[in-house]
């Protein structure tokens, strides 16, 4: 798949037909030799063609170009599309009714022309950053493929539908980094704006307090468009570099990061520095000390129970057994404690947002180690402590309800690598707009 802003010159200029590049994708998706079993869970082909075939009659006609015109993008299984059961990667949910209409993210997607090709694969229920799967298979990430590798979740098929050239984009959600682990760990972007900047509205939920809608893309450019089509506010221009300061809390950039990853961000944190960026890099305890808490997992693990609980008691021996069991740890969290909690997050808002005073940002490894490999996550402890790991960084942001985005960093033919960019509340524009400029300086070498 090329570039986004290659395959809008393509289409713009009729080089590619909407049709072509829909039958590209499904034909990549439909290769008995590729991981599209494992990537989606439903794919809309006869829709997906019609819907192409619509916007390159638009063209023909010479109609206005709408801002995602032909271009085909996945969706993660848990947004509603009108006529379709939202399963969640799960299998719980096959008798559940159809969804009466499609969720603002659809809606929206299809008003700007976008092609829907189907539902991707993930973690059921979102409650995992893994990416594993027991009931549809788990796709395996793009690189070394052979040895078998997690794409990261919980948006894995997401992610794979991406670097696979099964999408152009892809939608998915991020609890705690379920949108920047896999777009990390398979060596594309991935943005999780802040929580309420995109409608959530016909997305089945994990938690509402941290809940967050984002794209993938194989560069920023698609994870701008789509941010401009979901939000309906234009993307801010690039960022003058030099002078700008971000901070670069100390613990996150080394605790438990391995060799490899260390190496990518030295690398990428140099290359920062030499475009006249300054780095603060300093112990920032208001974001560094947020893992050790516990608060995040008492809160979501009390939300995602509350949904849970009904559904665990007709069905629960359909469950993941791994996400069963986290999901009935939220029944031990009292009222109290989880209304304390919401209480303390507040708290190290405010202490965040003053220690980061005169910072536009701040810098860490999107996730502290490289992709494991499926073999190494079959005994229960070791998954466990690799869920907690791959999390550490991301749900920080979350917790924060900040904005982040991903960005690869590694050299070509090593395992993928993402610096995180990242902001507080409201810090969108800000984000995006250093973005726009770190990404040249990241790709330089």
């Amino acid at each position: 798949m090329p570039t986004f802003a290659e395959l809008e010159q393509l289409l713009r200029s009729r080089t590619a037909s909407a049709r072509a590049l829909t039958e590209h994708c499904l034909a990549a998706a439909a290769d008995p030799a590729g991981e599209g079993i494992r990537t989606y869970t439903e794919r809309y082909e006869a829709e997906a063609l019609e819907q192409a075939e619509r916007c390159d009659e638009r063209c023909a006609r010479g109609e206005p170009v709408r801002a995602l015109e032909g271009v085909p993008i996945s969706i993660k299984d848990l947004f509603d599309v009108a006529g379709r059961v939202t399963r969640a990667g799960s299998v719980v949910l096959e008798g559940a009714p159809p969804a009466g209409a499609d969720a603002p993210v659809v809606a929206s997607l299809r008003a700007a022309g976008a092609v829907i090709l189907g539902r991707t694969n993930m973690t059921e229920f979102a409650y995992s950053g893994l990416g594993l799967n027991p009931h549809f298979g788990t796709p395996r990430n793009p690189y070394d493929r052979a040895a078998g590798r997690i794409p990261g979740g919980s948006s894995s098929g997401a992610a794979v539908s991406v670097t696979d050239g099964m999408a152009a984009v892809a939608i998915g959600s991020d609890t705690g980094g379920s949108v920047r682990i896999p777009a990390a760990l398979c060596g594309i972007v991935g943005w999780k704006p802040t929580a309420a900047r995109i409608s959530r509205d016909g997305v089945l939920p994990l938690s509402r307090s941290f809940d967050s809608i984002g794209p993938l893309a194989a560069d920023l450019a698609g994870c701008l468009r789509i941010d401009a089509v979901l939000t309906g506010m234009a993307s801010p221009p690039p960022a003058a570099l030099p002078g700008l300061r971000l901070a670069v809390p100390r613990e996150l950039r080394s605790l438990d990061t391995d060799a490899s990853v260390a190496a990518a961000i030295d690398r990428a944190l140099g290359r920062i520095a030499r475009a006249g960026v300054e780095l603060e890099e300093r112990p920032i305890p208001e974001l560094e000390t947020i893992p050790e808490t516990g608060l995040g997992p008492i809160i979501v693990g009390a939300e995602a129970y509350a949904w849970h609980r009904s559904l665990i008691e007709r069905s629960g021996a359909r469950y993941d057994p791994r996400v069963r069991a986290r999901l009935e740890l939220g029944a031990a969290f009292p009222a109290w404690r989880y209304l304390e909690a919401l209480e303390l997050r507040a708290q190290h808002i405010a202490a965040a947002r003053a220690a980061l005073a005169g910072c536009a940002g701040w810098l860490m490894p999107t996730v502290p180690i490289v992709a494991p490999l499926l073999a190494q996550l079959e005994d229960d402890a070791a998954y466990l402590a690799t869920n907690r790991l791959v999390l550490r960084n991301s749900s920080i942001v979350n917790f924060l309800d900040g904005c982040a985005l991903s960005l690869p960093c590694h050299r070509p033919g090593e395992a993928p690598v993402g610096l995180t960019i990242a902001g507080l509340a409201h810090w969108d524009a800000r984000i995006l707009a250093l973005a726009q400029s770190l990404e040249p300086v990241l790709r330089a070498a």
